[in-house]
């Protein structure tokens, strides 16, 4: 099962596919991070996408009458998406927008581990070497974020952690003392220096999951999640500037002050990839001033090269005043235009429409999904894939899931 060639698991969008799990499992990894388009959690990381592929693959894996129901498929995910949150609640460094390690490629290896040894039904002793074995697994630097390689990190992690979970199944071990926080001797405190572990209580009759109480922000459009503070900012004074000038004048734009944290492999200037602009205060900043709006399009090398952006681009400064602290929680963007007749005009946004104080609407997340299953599915099955999912807890079977996608 664990790197065998034998095709049983579906890839997103591509009906006549199938592969190995654990192929599966990346490759639906990967395209779920391809654009920067899914969910995010405070502390920052992207939690599903490390999680979900693992359990839909073992799902089909696993022989006809042991197929976990959709019940049992959603607590599999629950325990993934927790064994993530607790871990990044241990560490203060982990609140803030990530300097050395990429997240997901850190607590959502651990966090797909859990979730299929959870759906495999692993003894505790083989869900610790699970844990134990993923921690040898995971790790990415953060130098790789704005680049190919970044969507690498979320299909690897949920790869890895069900190899991880096959692995404890066959009898591999590993330190099962590996979350620990033990003097000289690192083990999950390497990803994370600051890292201090807390026993948890027994779960009770009513044990309540992170899940229904954690910070969570569904994206409007695909870019890091810290554009949309400046996108929204951008378009609140892009509004005052045509109030002022009847239309949006760019020759009438002196300077653009963007006010943002400091937070280096985002602050990128002058963007020459899909990748760096989906990475670039400046750029989602200067496409939302241009355009009055950012979308799917707006990463496309087309609209990059625009010279009427570029121009825009040459106009940004930008400023990092001490409140403005890097955290998902507490940051804000301000975009300031200072024009040639002396005037400023200004818009700030400090929560976004998907931020967790200010969270998309059923229906925002219906058309969202539409939109994007429209180039790869029908309509109506899209459709069926949306009934199915609000009817998941009563389904007998839930690798019908992963068969519809």
């Amino acid at each position: 099962e664990l790197y065998s060639s034998v095709a049983v698991s579906s890839v997103y969008g591509k009906p006549g596919l199938k592969l190995s799990p654990t192929l599966a499992a990346f490759t639906n990894g990967v395209a779920t991070h391809s654009m920067d388009f899914d969910d995010t959690w405070h502390p920052a990381t992207h939690p599903s996408g490390a999680v979900l592929p693992a359990l839909l693959a073992a799902s089909q894996m696993l022989p006809p009458k042991t197929k976990p129901s959709g019940l049992e498929f959603l607590l599999a995910f629950n325990v993934g998406l927790e064994v993530q949150g607790r871990l990044m609640h241990f560490s203060t460094e982990a609140h803030d927008i990530p300097k050395r390690f990429h997240p997901p490629s850190v607590v959502g290896t651990l966090g797909s581990a859990a979730a299929a040894a959870k759906l495999l039904s692993l003894s505790s002793a083989q869900c610790c070497h699970a844990l134990g074995i993923a921690a040898s697994l995971a790790g990415a630097p953060m130098a790789n974020a704005a680049t190919q390689a970044k969507p690498l990190h979320v299909g690897n992690a949920t790869r890895l952690g069900l190899e991880a979970a096959l692995l404890a199944a066959r009898g591999m071990e590993a330190n099962p003392l590996i979350l620990d926080d033990i003097p000289g001797c690192s083990g999950f405190s390497a990803f994370y220096s600051v890292y201090h572990p807390k026993p948890l209580p027994a779960p009770g009759e009513r044990h309540e999951f992170l899940l229904e109480k954690q910070d969570i922000a569904f994206k409007r459009f695909p870019a890091h999640l810290g554009m949309h503070w400046v996108v929204d900012a951008a378009l609140s004074v892009r509004n005052l500037f045509v109030h002022y000038a009847g239309s949006f004048s760019p020759s009438l734009i002196r300077t653009i002050v963007l006010k943002i944290p400091v937070s280096k492999y985002i602050n990128r200037p002058f963007p020459s990839s899909e990748h760096q602009a989906r990475h670039s205060f400046q750029f989602n900043a200067c496409a939302a001033l241009l355009d009055g709006d950012v979308g799917l399009g707006s990463f496309s090398e087309s609209s990059i090269q625009r010279q009427e952006l570029r121009e825009l681009l040459g106009k940004v400064v930008v400023e990092h005043p001490e409140d403005n602290v890097a955290n998902f929680d507490k940051m804000y963007g301000e975009v300031a235009l200072l024009l040639h007749s002396g005037d400023v005009l200004t818009g700030k946004c400090d929560t976004f429409y998907g931020h967790w104080r200010k969270p998309l609407s059923k229906e925002s997340l219906l058309k969202k999904f539409r939109s994007n299953a429209s180039h790869v599915l029908p309509e109506e099955k899209t459709e069926a894939i949306i009934t199915l999912v609000d009817n998941l807890e009563n389904l007998a079977d839930s690798s019908q899931l992963a068969c519809s996608l």
